[in-house]
């Protein structure tokens, strides 16, 4: 079983195979939209400011995925 990933954990994977270190900001909006609760609070409610860009968000729902924190596709 997969924990759920921390969002450091997630930035470096997603920086390893996508070539993009996503901030914090972008990853607890990715969470929302996915409906995963938010590790860091106070990024999650200042999400709503700084949307994660539309061409960045599939590299960070791969990494959710592959931490087991949704279905695979």
């Amino acid at each position: 079983m997969h924990h759920p990933a921390t969002d450091r954990e997630i930035q470096e994977w997603v920086q390893e195979r996508h070539g993009f270190f996503p901030t914090i900001v972008w990853i607890a909006h990715c969470r929302r939209l996915c409906g995963l609760a938010a590790e860091n609070l106070s990024a999650y409610q200042q999400s709503r400011f700084e949307p994660c860009p539309l061409d960045r968000q599939d590299a960070i729902i791969k990494a959710f995925r592959h931490f087991g924190m949704l279905p695979e596709e």
